[in-house]
């Protein structure tokens, strides 16, 4: 026998929940008991009558049977209670009765009874749209999709029009745990048919069509109905939600969409989700044009900043990202949740000591730290006032002041011994980085990211053979992780040994990560060691447009150099050295190759 998962309730909400008792029947029936039946009315749209007729007969045999009919459900003999509370509906042509009936099989999940319930329910009021969704919702429930067109159908046409916007998002949740996504979209495509054909419902009912057609994997057959809902309506909000979904499932056709619509109607919501889809793709300068309209049209809006000032700061930006982060502070007292707030300073404070301490103004550091609240037990926040400490010279101060963070749980501490080898590497102490970090290698030497770590910084001392042992164990515990075999292959490049090897470790790793900036750069630092020049421009080139990275602009600068373009070299050098005048990659190619840019 089908079952039924046990509902929390029906996806509309009913007014007649449950008799629950035999007192609710028959309290309903009493009052109308010895006189002659009539004919039943229609029942409201929305709901079943919970009160009985008062023309109803109620003799001693109805009674006792609506009385037994309680008293079995409550014994948990949803077979027999059914049975006796549909016989009731019949002989007295009340709808609440039907409903009773449904109900109780719905609560024992017996799939077929409540089917059959409210079938019976069903052609006794043809007219009842509360019916008609207990059908909708049953069928759903036994998996049974196609069977759901007739009452789907019956549902869209007893909606007002003013109210069709809600039902597709409804229908859309509905549907959504069918195991059949695209016969689900089928039959609501034919359900939808007449919705379709009519100019105010069509771009919506084109939008939701579209949303299930994407759930089916049907990604061209969903931009076909978000092109066709726009073109109906090109300031239709829905057709822009669905481009913008299908831009997220990477279907680039669907930006065209998404752009047309922000010119008939420039909603910040919809401009500030499109923003965010840009940054997943990494494409930060186009971010950035979404993302200052929408603070110049709501500069209320806080998110809408603080995303503004994390993409400059991504970018080395850093005069726009402290005032990014300046509107955003000014929105902070107005936050009306306390926590809120402090969750908003921390944010502020964070990024903003980071982006001051990249551009080597540390007094503008600290004073974004100071206005972080309860930060003496904050790991980040006590590592970001230690590397403070430490440019002044001052790194054992440094050292301790994290170490005196408590910590609360074994991840914890090795959170803060990671934030003192960051400290340590930081400071150029590669050695006593080294020495920490291996502690944690020897703690949990299963653990790749520890493993990884490690390996590098067994570069940085010049333990070349302990950085390839360590990184080849990752790649043989873990063959996805794509780090190591760049790190190895860059490694190998850059000391220009074993080249085929560096090739294909490289590759490998793109395999995984075919758009990552840094894995890119590592392949064209191969070409240019290789001798071929006009192909590692070309991976640079790609690398650096894809992450404005010092490291990737100090080698593209490089190979330009070498080819003669010494006016654009020295540009990438200089806007390099302003952004991270320490950087030892950058320091290191300027002496070897004698340049002042």
């Amino acid at each position: 026998m089908a079952s039924l998962p046990r509902p929390s309730r029906p996806f509309w909400r009913t007014s007649w929940r449950t008799l629950g008792s035999a007192a609710a029947v028959l309290g309903a029936l009493t009052a109308c008991a010895q006189v002659p039946p009539a004919p039943q009315a229609a029942a409201p749209a929305d709901t079943a009558d919970t009160a009985i007729d008062s023309n109803v007969a109620l003799d001693g045999p109805l009674f006792y049977e609506l009385l037994l009919g309680e008293l079995t459900a409550s014994q948990g003999d949803a077979r027999d209670a059914v049975a006796l509370f549909l016989d009731a509906a019949r002989q007295t042509g009340v709808e609440a009765l039907y409903q009773r009936a449904t109900d109780v099989a719905l609560h024992s999940r017996s799939g077929p009874q409540a089917l059959m319930a409210a079938q019976a329910w069903q052609q006794a009021f043809p007219a009842s749209r509360l019916a008609n969704r207990y059908l909708l919702q049953i069928l759903l429930m036994l998996n049974r999709v196609s069977d759901t067109v007739e009452p789907l159908t019956r549902e869209l046409a007893a909606t007002p029009i003013t109210s069709k916007p809600a039902a597709y998002l409804a229908i859309a949740q509905l549907y959504r745990h069918t195991s059949d996504k695209k016969l689900a979209a089928a039959v609501v495509e034919q359900a939808l048919q007449d919705d379709l054909g009519q100019t105010t419902t069509a771009p919506a009912a084109w939008a939701m069509l579209g949303h299930m057609r994407l759930a089916a994997n049907q990604k061209e057959q969903a931009l076909q109905a978000a092109a066709q809902s726009q073109q109906l309506a090109p300031a239709n909000g829905a057709a822009a939600l669905l481009a913008l979904e299908l831009l997220e499932n990477k279907l680039p056709q669907a930006e065209p969409l998404v752009q047309n619509y922000l010119q008939h109607t420039p909603n910040p919501t919809i401009r500030l989700a499109y923003a965010k889809i840009l940054l997943d793709q990494r494409r930060l300068p186009q971010a950035l044009v979404q993302l200052d309209a929408v603070v110049a049209q709501t500069p209320e809006n806080a998110e809408a900043w603080l995303t503004l000032a994390a993409v400059h700061a991504q970018q080395g930006q850093w005069p726009q990202t402290e005032q990014a982060l300046q509107g955003f502070a000014a929105l902070i007292p107005a936050m009306a949740d306390a926590q809120q707030r402090d969750t908003a300073w921390l944010q502020a404070g964070v990024l903003g000591a980071r982006s001051a301490m990249a551009a080597r103004n540390d007094a503008l550091a600290a004073q974004w730290l100071a206005q972080i609240p309860n930060a003496e037990d904050n790991l980040r926040v006590q590592a970001l006032r230690a590397a403070l400490l430490a440019r002044q010279g001052q790194l054992t101060q440094a050292r301790r002041l994290i170490q005196a963070v408590p910590a609360e749980g074994p991840r914890q501490a090795q959170r803060k011994i990671q934030a003192e080898v960051q400290l340590l590497r930081d400071a150029g102490a590669y050695g006593q980085a080294y020495a920490l970090q291996a502690r944690l290698q020897a703690q949990d030497p299963e653990d790749a990211d520890i493993t990884y770590e490690t390996a590098l910084l067994a570069e940085k001392i010049g333990q070349l053979d302990t950085m390839e042992q360590l990184l080849r164990s990752i790649m043989a515990r873990h063959p996805d992780y794509y780090h190591a075999y760049n790190a190895l292959g860059y490694s190998l490049a850059d000391r220009g040994v074993q080249l085929d090897e560096a090739r294909r470790l490289i590759e490998t790793a793109l395999q995984y990560a075919p758009d990552d900036p840094f894995i890119t750069d590592s392949l064209g630092w191969l070409e240019f060691r290789q001798g071929n020049t006009e192909q590692a421009v070309t991976l640079l080139e790609h690398a650096y447009s894809l992450r404005d990275d010092v490291e990737i602009a100090s080698h593209l600068a490089e190979v330009l150099w070498v080819q003669g373009d010494r006016q654009r070299a020295r540009s990438l050098w200089r806007s390099a050295l302003q952004r991270e005048p320490d950087n030892e990659v950058l320091r290191s190619t300027l002496q070897r190759l004698n340049v002042q840019p």
